[in-house]
């Protein structure tokens, strides 16, 4: 079984890509093995469908450099933060283990975003609970609390409490993203419109990452917020 150190979890395929896909990339080139979870097949979006998505999905999970991709198949929309959805997710996080927990933003224009922002949150908790028993293939599993559950940015602009430079990865990013064909903006689809699929949304990607890069004295920067304060050994590890 793989042990990973960081495990990027969205309420939808292409979450992960939109919010933190540069930070993912420059990672995995530092060599951390990362992987992502859906929570969704995104089945709802008014755009493709859920098969397209599964598609699409995996082709972005190559272009980062993912050590895996898995989706628990909630009901898009409609999934809540309760026992039976915490406990399928503790499964996941037991069974790869990661250090670091990266999740949907605590407050969003998507329904599904906060939901699945608390969903983790409390599941990463609760899975450090040794009395709750959960088992993958007949085998109990072992009790595993994630060190750090980190949120990052997506629809509203929340002020992050720490920026990651992704001057270097931007493009992966980008690329990643174009992998949903589907989802972004495409003058010559015939599907209906959505505030994502404007070329607006798509040029956010850049402009976005390029103001948080700005503020930071960098080209191009992704944001997170966290749940505790933010330690730093010495003071001249910050950029």
């Amino acid at each position: 079984m793989i042990k990973l150190d960081i495990l990027a979890i969205g309420a939808h395929p292409d979450d992960v890509e939109l919010g933190c896909g540069a930070t993912i990339a420059k990672e995995i080139d530092l060599g951390k093995k990362i992987g992502i979870l859906d929570l969704t097949r995104g089945e709802l979006g008014t755009r493709g469908s859920a098969e397209i998505r599964d598609i699409e999905s995996a082709n972005a999970a190559k272009i980062l450099g993912v050590e895996i991709r898995e989706n628990l198949a909630f009901a898009d929309g409609f999934f809540v933060n309760d026992k039976e959805h915490q406990l399928k997710v503790i499964e996941i996080i037991r069974k790869y283990k990661p250090e670091i927990i990266l999740c949907n933003a605590i407050d969003d224009r998507h329904i599904d975003h906060s939901k699945g922002s608390k969903l983790v949150s409390d599941a990463s908790f609760l899975s450090g609970l040794r009395k709750i028993k959960t088992s993958i293939n007949g085998t109990q599993q072992e009790a595993w609390r994630p060190k750090h559950v980190y949120h990052y940015i997506q629809w509203n602009n929340i002020v992050p409490n720490f920026v990651v430079d992704v001057s270097d990865f931007i493009d992966i990013k980008a690329k990643a993203i174009k992998a949903y064909s589907s989802q972004f903006y495409n003058p010559k689809s015939n599907e209906p419109t959505s505030p994502i699929t404007s070329k607006n949304f798509l040029d956010s990607i850049h402009y976005r990452a390029q103001d948080l890069g700005r503020l930071i004295g960098v080209a191009h920067a992704e944001g997170f917020t966290t749940e505790r304060f933010v330690a730093v050994n010495s003071l001249d590890k910050l950029i």
